[in-house]
């Protein structure tokens, strides 16, 4: 009888001791759980926008050059104002080129009474008709040579074809220039409105070809898609455009194509050759889904996230990344429906098939779209 209640007794302290230890495995296994946020991707309608880098170039440059040679008289502006269509910039002496037009005047004078004479001569049969013919062929060499002498001293005044902002002077006055060599003087570009060149990607350029042929968006040959530029001392993108060319081919070399914008530019900030960034419109009210950058993870040269499943367990899912949406939030292309508890906090705590304490926060409280 001693034995049984000694054996009982024993069972009993042994079963104790052993639920004890379970208890207490649980407790710890519980208490070892690591504590994360998780929440669901945020879904929004945005409008996307594409980056580049590129510069500003005039819509028109000219190289003014000299037409006739001779010693530069004067120059009539200066160096980088504002002309005007039509404005005299450079003065050739004149002198010689006014003494080759009273001459070339002077025998198409003598050419055109001869041949008069000569037309009145003809109708008393007083001459032959191919005297006349000659008289008529010296008349019209005269004209000629006279339209010469005019427009070689018309261009002794060198005029801007176009409206805009003049460089230096290359050729001060008093030097001598040279129509055979073309000597350059100066040149005028436009300013207003001015164009923007970029060069985009092959895959890129896919994208806008695809959207076109979906009808997502207008190809920017065909349609005016809007653009925005800052330029190096800006934080924000305020120079706004549209897109006016886009080119007929991919560069072999660079794998790129080259697209313009068009801007307005009234109070003459913007001047050929400054560096931009230009937004190009990529996607307007497109539906996406947006996860906080940091709650993405690397695997070599793929992107994942942490899930939380229904029993706090961890598992990973692969994601295709879109571009940032804002500073904070990117934009989730593929990989996720939108109804996963994603790790947003405590990464460095979780694992594959860890269990986890996830504490479920809404990310439209902590980011604004």
């Amino acid at each position: 009888m001693f034995t049984l209640t000694r054996n009982f007794a024993l069972f009993t302290a042994v079963f104790l001791l052993a639920s004890c230890s379970q208890n207490e495995a649980q407790n710890a296994n519980q208490q070892q759980a690591p504590e994360v946020d998780v929440a669901l991707p945020l879904s929004a309608t945005v409008t996307s926008w594409d980056e580049y880098s590129g510069r500003f170039e005039a819509i028109n440059e000219v190289e003014i050059r000299a037409r006739v040679s001779g010693y530069v008289e004067s120059v009539n502006f200066v160096d980088g104002q504002q002309v005007n269509q039509g404005d005299v910039l450079f003065v050739i002496d004149q002198r010689p080129f006014q003494i080759a037009l009273k001459s070339a005047e002077a025998t198409y004078d003598l050419a055109k009474k001869e041949l008069d004479r000569g037309l009145e001569l003809r109708q008393r049969n007083s001459i032959s008709q191919e005297e006349v013919d000659r008289r008529k062929n010296e008349l019209d060499q005269a004209e000629a040579a006279l339209a010469a002498a005019r427009l070689d001293m018309e261009f002794t005044e060198v005029k801007t074809p176009i409206t805009g902002l003049v460089s230096r002077d290359y050729v001060n006055e008093g030097n001598l220039i040279s129509a055979a060599n073309a000597t350059l003087l100066t040149t005028v570009v436009t300013i207003d409105p001015i164009h923007f060149y970029f060069e985009a990607g092959e895959s890129d350029f896919l994208q806008y070809a695809r959207a076109s042929q979906t009808g997502a968006r207008e190809s920017s040959r065909t349609a005016p898609n809007p653009v925005r530029v800052k330029l190096q001392d800006e934080d924000d993108f305020i120079h706004e455009g549209v897109m006016d060319f886009v080119d007929n081919r991919l560069d072999r070399s660079t794998g790129t194509i080259q697209g313009r914008a068009i801007l307005e530019n009234d109070n003459g900030l913007l001047i050929p050759g400054i560096f931009g960034r230009i937004q190009l419109l990529s996607r307007e009210k497109d539906e996406v889904m947006l996860l906080p950058d940091a709650a993405l993870n690397s695997d070599q040269n793929r992107r994942f996230v942490y899930i939380a499943d229904e029993n706090d367990t961890i598992t990973r899912k692969y994601v295709e990344l879109g571009k940032l949406h804002t500073p904070e939030l990117r934009i989730i292309k593929a990989g996720l429906n939108g109804d996963e508890r994603v790790v947003v906090n405590g990464l460095m705590r979780v694992r594959d098939g860890a269990k986890v304490a996830a504490n479920e926060i809404n990310l439209s409280a902590q980011y604004s779209l």
